[in-house]
Formats: structure tokens, C-alpha cells, sequence
């Protein structure tokens, strides 16, 4: 048995996982999958560390693995180094490095040339507006989607502004996933980012940009094996790795 932290991305909610969250339980695990503060202009990812951190009981089942998509990346990196026995997996995501606000990571990756690219390469417009369907939920399935869209949520520009705090790269095992249809974060941009950030090479699924919702047997089966290899099961008080002056405080809500 394991613990599993999932942490959503941009814009939404815990319900990104409602596919995958059954799996992993069904599999003998726990799972904690919290909602962040997103809408909330006080918050940015140290608050939304406490937050998914303040979800997990008082004792947990080791190996923790704390999983982030998208711009959740930012958010699971601080979380991970305050939990002993974790695991890190990264699910097309934004790929943080220190001092790094969310609104400079575009420019710093050159996502937008990626993205501009790929469309133009699959025969889409490359200066047409953003589609969010089109952009996210393009290969999920049409009753999904329907009703995903009531779990969009408005994100607040503060993650954007501050400065990531994170460390150079925690050193518990990291495992990234990427969709190899990403329209948002394409195939080849992702290996790209991943080697030079990582020095890694990314797992491959097929799916977008939100593979939890478009093929969550797969990346179910990549999460258990993260698991697998993170070591035996061991149950322990949560207890911080290190004592952050930036995430002391950290409570069951």
C-alpha cells in the first residue's frame, strides 16, 4: 500500500482525478486528492503546498507519492520535500526551476513557438484564439467533457507573479508523463524541457494535454509502478523532512 497525493492543475479542481482516484484505490491504496485555492489572489503555491499537504491524515502509509499536472508541477515539488518517503511524478506538466515565476516559465521554455509550431504542423491554425476544448479536452470523451466544463474554476493571476521557491530538484525518484498529443505542451517540446531541467526522459502516454481524463488506465498503471519502485510500505506521523519557515503551520483541515 501506498499514499498518493494528487495535485490538479490551473484552472480547476479535484475532479480532474475521478477517473484515475478509483483505480489506485482499487489497487490497495489511499489516495488524497485536495482542492487548491486557485481562485484566492493571497494564495500562490507555497499556500497551495499547505493545502494539499493539510489534506493528508495525520499518519500516512509510506511511500508517499505526490503527483502534479500541469502547472500543479509547481505545487507537488514543494510538497514532495516536506514529506519523507516520497515519490515525485510529474504529469504533462509545467517544469519549474528556482526563482521562477509561473508567468516567466513560458517565455523561459518557448512554449508558445512549440505550440504554434505543432498546430501548424497537424494542419490548425496557429494564431487562432484559445479553445479551451480544442487546447485541452480535444481527445476526451464528449460526455467527459461535458461535464468537465462545470469544473473550470477561475485561477488567480498571484502563482504567475511570485517567485518559485523550490529547491534545485528533490532528490527522491521523479518520474514524468507526457501526453504524445499534447496540443498545449507538444511531444517534442516536453523530451526537450524534461532533458534539459531533468536530464530525463518522459514516460509517453496516449493522450493531450489531460491524461487522467483521457486515458486513465494508462497513467494508472505508470503511478502504480512509481509506487512499486519507491520502496515498501512503511506507516508513520506525518512528519516535515525539513522545517520550512515558507510551509511551517501545516494542519489537517
Amino acid at each position: 500500500m501506498a499514499t498518493f497525493l494528487l495535485i490538479h492543475g490551473a484552472g480547476s479542481d479535484s475532479w480532474d482525478w475521478h477517473r484515475v482516484a478509483p483505480l489506485l484505490v482499487a489497487a490497495g491504496h489511499q489516495v488524497h486528492a485536495p482542492d487548491l485555492p486557485c481562485a484566492d489572489d493571497s494564495a500562490g503555491f507555497e499556500e497551495y503546498a499547505r493545502a494539499a499537504l493539510a489534506s493528508l491524515p495525520d499518519e500516512v502509509v509510506e511511500p508517499v507519492v505526490v503527483v502534479g499536472h500541469s502547472m500543479g508541477a509547481f505545487t507537488a515539488v514543494l510538497a514532495c520535500e516536506q514529506l519523507t518517503g516520497s515519490a515525485l511524478v510529474l504529469v504533462a506538466p509545467m517544469i519549474p526551476a528556482p526563482g521562477e515565476t509561473g508567468g516567466q516559465w513560458w517565455a523561459a521554455t518557448e512554449q508558445e513557438e512549440a505550440q504554434k509550431a505543432f498546430a501548424q504542423e497537424q494542419g490548425r491554425d496557429p494564431q487562432a484564439p484559445m479553445d479551451s476544448i480544442e487546447t485541452f479536452l480535444h481527445d476526451v470523451e464528449p460526455r467527459i467533457v461535458e461535464v468537465g466544463i462545470a469544473h473550470f474554476r477561475d485561477q488567480s493571476g498571484t502563482p504567475f507573479t511570485t517567485a518559485w521557491a523550490g529547491p534545485e530538484w528533490p532528490a527522491e525518484r521523479t518520474m514524468v508523463i507526457v501526453g504524445r498529443d499534447d496540443r498545449l505542451f507538444p511531444l517534442p517540446f516536453q523530451r526537450r524541457v524534461c532533458q534539459e531541467r531533468l536530464g530525463i526522459e518522459p514516460v509517453v502516454v496516449p493522450s493531450g494535454h489531460m491524461p487522467a481524463l483521457a486515458c486513465p488506465d494508462e497513467l494508472a498503471a505508470h503511478l502504480l509502478a512509481a509506487a512499486n519502485e519507491a520502496g515498501p510500505q512503511t506507516l508513520r506521523p506525518q512528519t516535515p523532512k525539513h522545517q520550512s519557515t515558507k510551509l511551517q503551520g501545516v494542519a489537517p483541515s
